[in-house]
Formats: structure tokens, sequence, C-alpha cells
């Protein structure tokens, strides 16, 4: 080896410096179980609301898998509220900034579980939206109360078999459809309400930002499986997601001041209903066999021809 080889050094590469990564405002640690939905959607839901973010939370899944005492996964100011009443408690936050003056350019969401939203707390619901407040209510649907013992809610979809609607020689498990929650709060004539799914993220992500633009009461109800409560592997969460989507089981839309202004059409990716309700052991008891079987599925198939027709989905 000569002078000049042994004194030559052998070109550094610059490094391409990598963005900094972003802390999402739910923090990881907390307690969900694996494959939750509702840990999902409450991520997508608060990194896009932002840290200048106050939230009340209802008794619930959420609630306990976030913040065991005396831990927190919340990088906002958050509250706990009781099971019926996180849409009072938002009111109260927002009328508590105005009478300060800090309500400009912050957000204020009340959020809660089925349960806690369209029957124990639909009462405090319907005031903050009478009342026309500055909050966005944010309805995280895994269609039963999952924290207490997965007990049927008024979001339970039909046949679905719960602790207190199992299957038996009596009984095909829930007997009443999904109560149309977006349509009574729709029915308040606010400025707007959506639905949507964590299977679409950037959809509910889109309707979330698209809502804290809005002034006055908003509203989306998220659905969120549930691997616990559903009965089927984690890892499928995102897929039994959409499948309730393309089935038309769970149609996705948004309304403005009680009309119907968008909705998600399925059209040629329409799925047959039995591939989504074959994933989950709440509905094992449909696919015996039995004569009486094919009748409820085939309710169940009317249930998605009906919401195909009513949200244009087709």
């Amino acid at each position: 080896m000569n002078n000049q080889e042994s004194n030559t050094k052998p070109k550094e590469r610059k490094r391409k410096e990598k963005p900094p990564v972003e802390e999402s405002l739910l923090a990881m640690g907390h307690r969900a179980c694996t494959g939750c939905g509702e840990a999902l959607g409450a991520k997508l839901v608060m990194d896009v609301a932002g840290p200048k973010t106050y939230v009340a939370t209802a008794t619930g899944c959420l609630e306990v898998f976030s913040t065991p005492f005396p831990e927190s996964a919340w990088r906002m100011p958050w509250i706990h509220s009781l099971f019926e009443n996180s849409a009072a408690v938002a009111a109260g936050i927002e009328a508590g900034l105005i009478a300060q003056g800090r309500d400009k350019d912050v957000n204020v969401i009340a959020q809660g579980g089925d349960g806690g939203t369209a029957d124990i707390g639909i009462g405090c619901l319907s005031g903050m939206l009478e009342r026309g407040h500055n909050v966005l209510y944010v309805c995280y649907d895994n269609e039963a109360y999952m924290n207490t013992g997965v007990q049927r809610s008024g979001l339970t979809p039909f046949d679905a078999r719960t602790t207190t609607s199992p299957y038996g020689k009596k009984s095909w498990g829930n007997k009443t459809e999904k109560k149309n929650l977006p349509g009574i709060v729709a029915a308040h004539n606010i400025p707007y309400v959506a639905t949507a799914s964590v299977g679409y993220p950037f959809d509910l992500q889109r309707k979330v930002k698209k809502a804290l633009s809005i002034k006055g009461p908003k509203f989306i109800q998220i659905h969120v499986p549930c691997p616990l409560g559903w009965v089927y592997p984690a890892h499928l969460t995102v897929e039994i997601a959409k499948l309730a989507i393309l089935t038309g089981l769970i149609p996705i839309y948004e309304m403005e001041y009680g009309e119907l202004t968008r909705s998600r059409k399925i059209g040629k990716n329409r799925k047959p209903v039995e591939e989504y309700l074959k994933l989950q052991g709440r509905f094992k008891h449909l696919f015996s066999g039995k004569p009486e079987a094919e009748e409820e599925l085939e309710k169940i198939r009317q249930i998605a021809e009906k919401n195909i027709k009513k949200f244009g989905l087709a």
C-alpha cells in the first residue's frame, strides 16, 4: 500500500435524518385486550383532535383499561365521568371554558360505549344536543356491555348471543335489532352526525377532523369489534370490522341537520352476511344446519338489504 492510498479516507455517507416519531395521545402500555377495537378507535380519534383537547369519558372498558389508578394513558386533560353522564360533564367543561375566556382553539370531546351512550346515557346526550354545546360526542360501539360481563345493550345486533340474551331452546339470542342511535341524534337537528369504523381509519379520521371544524354539537358512532365479547381471534379485528360494512349490516354515512349527505358505497365489493357472522362465536348457533337457523339467517340478510336500500350503499 503506498502513502497516497494509506492517506485516502473513505467518503462518509450522509445519513438521512428520520422525522421525529410523534407520540400518540393515547399512550402505549394501557391494559386493553389484544386486538381491542375500542383502543384503536380512541387512538385514531385523539390523534386527530390533538393535545388542546378536553375529554370526558364514561365508565366502561375504555376508562378501565386506560386509567388503572394511579396510571393514565391520556396525554391531555381527561375526566372520568359516571356511566351515564359524560355528555353532561363535557357540556360543563365547555361552559367553564367559555366563562374563563379559554374556549378558543380547543376541542371538547365526550365519549362512551354503546351502553353508556344509547341506553343509560341517552338522556344526558339528548340534553347536550338540545342545548347546542360545542362538543363532539363519540360513541364506541362494541355492541354490548363488555366491561361488566357482555350483557346486551340497545346496540347489540339481532340474534347475537350475550350473557343476557343467551341462545337456547326458546331463544336465538338478542331479539331486537340495533337501535338507530344516529337517527335519534339526527332528530335533534344538529350540524353533524356520522358513523365510522376502525376498519377504515382514514375515513374515520376525516370525519373527526370535519366534526371538530364545525361549531355546535356533533356525534360520531364508531363500530369497534371486541375479540372477547364477540369471540374471535384477536388478529381478525380489522378484517371483521371491514366485513361488517361490506355486508351492509353496518352502514357508513354522514348527516347534516338531519339530512343524509354522504354514504360509503359497497357496490361490487358486497359480501354475504355469513362471511361476517361465521368468524364470531356469538353467532355460532346460527350455523347448526337446522331449518330454523336458516330462517334466522334470512332475517339478518333482510336487515342488510334494508340498510343498503335506505342509505344507498349499492
